[in-house]
C-alpha cells in the first residue's frame, strides 16, 4: 500500500516515523514555511524537518483544496492526516483510493474540532485517547476505524499531548495495519453523543476566581505550556503555570496566605493554593520566590 502522509506540528512527527519505519512513507504533505519570531524568520514545520532528515518528498500546498492533480498524480492508494491544518475537499478524498484517514486526539464523538486536549482537561474527564477515523467533508463525523485511550490524571495540556502524540504514532501503525489487511469494518458515531471544540484564543485562559477552585485548577492545567492561564495583578498580567487545590476564607479572588510555599486565593468554591508564575515582563519562577520578593502579599487582590 502506498502511503502520503500530511501533519505540521511536532506532535504529528511520532506517526510520521513510525509508519515510515514500518510500511514507508512515498510522500508528505505539510504547510508551508511560516515566520516565527521578532524577526520574522521564515521556519519550516516539524513534520518537514523530520521528512527532509528522512529523505522524503515534501508537498507545501497553500492551499491543499487547489492541488488535486498533483495529490493524483502521486498516485498513492491512502493518506494518513494528523494536525495537518487544512480542510479537505470531496475532490482531495477521492484522490486516495483507500481513503483518508485522520488521527484525531480524543474519544470520538467526544471533543470534535480544533482543542480537543484543552477541552478535555477542562471537562474534567479522567481519560482521553486517540481516534483514528475515515475523513468526511463534515468535521470529525466519519466511522471508527479503532481507538486507543489515555489516562489524564494531572496532566497538563503540554504533558498530555506529548503522551497522545506517541499514542497516535501506536494508532497509525495499527490502523495501517488493518486497512492493509483488508479489516475496514468501521463504527458509526453516536450523533446524540457528540460534542465540540473550538481553536483556543488567549482571553479563554483568563481565570475567573468566581468559580470553583477544582475547575480553575483543571484550567490552569489545559492552558500550559500555551497560551497559559491567567489573571491581573495591581494592574498587569500574571500567568499561573500551576497550582493545587487548598482551603481559605475571605473575599473571591482575594490572596488569604502568602508564604514560601506560594500564595492562597480564595475562589466561588473552595481556593488554590498556586505555585508557579510569570508577572508581566518577568521570567517563570516558583511563586515563593515571587512572595518573597515582595511582590504579592495578603490581602491583594487577583482580578
Amino acid at each position: 500500500m502506498k502511503i502520503v502522509f500530511a501533519g505540521s506540528p511536532a506532535y504529528a512527527v511520532p506517526a510520521l516515523e513510525a509508519l515510515h519505519k514500518k510500511f514507508g512513507i512515498s510522500a508528505v504533505i505539510t504547510q508551508p514555511d511560516k515566520p516565527v519570531g521578532r524577526k520574522a524568520v521564515m521556519t519550516p514545520t516539524a513534520v518537514k524537518t523530520k521528512a527532509t532528515e528522512l529523505g522524503l518528498p515534501v508537498y507545501e500546498f497553500v492551499k491543499i483544496r487547489d492541488c488535486v492533480e498533483e495529490l493524483k498524480s502521486l498516485d498513492a492508494d491512502i493518506l494518513i492526516t494528523c494536525a495537518y491544518g487544512q480542510i479537505l475537499s470531496e475532490e482531495v478524498l477521492e484522490s486516495f483510493p483507500a481513503g483518508v484517514w485522520n488521527l484525531h486526539a480524543s474519544l470520538l464523538p467526544e471533543f470534535r474540532g480544533a482543542s480537543p486536549i484543552q477541552s478535555a482537561i477542562c471537562a474534567g474527564k479522567s481519560h482521553t485517547g486517540v481516534t483514528v477515523m475515515r475523513t468526511e467533508i463534515s468535521l470529525d463525523t466519519g466511522g471508527i476505524l479503532l481507538v486507543k485511550r489515555c489516562e489524564i490524571g494531572d496532566k497538563t495540556y503540554g504533558e498530555l499531548q506529548d503522551a497522545l502524540s506517541l499514542l497516535s504514532a501506536e494508532a497509525a501503525v495499527e490502523a495501517v495495519g488493518l486497512l492493509n489487511d483488508g479489516n475496514t469494518q468501521l463504527l458509526i458515531q453516536d450523533e446524540a453523543k457528540a460534542t465540540y471544540c473550538k481553536k483556543i484564543q488567549k482571553n479563554d485562559a483568563k481565570i475567573n476566581f468566581g468559580g470553583s477552585a477544582d475547575d480553575i485548577c483543571r484550567l490552569i492545567r489545559a492552558m500550559n505550556p500555551q497560551p497559559v492561564a491567567f489573571c491581573e495583578h495591581n494592574g498587569s498580567a500574571l500567568n499561573i503555570f500551576s497550582a493545587e487545590i487548598s482551603e481559605a476564607d475571605g473575599e473571591i479572588g482575594t490572596v488569604i496566605c502568602a508564604d514560601k510555599r506560594g500564595f492562597t486565593v480564595k475562589c466561588g468554591t473552595g481556593a488554590i493554593l498556586v505555585t508557579e508564575v510569570q508577572p508581566a515582563a518577568g521570567k517563570r519562577m516558583r511563586a515563593g520566590d515571587f512572595v518573597n520578593g515582595r511582590k504579592i502579599k495578603a490581602g491583594d487582590r487577583l482580578d
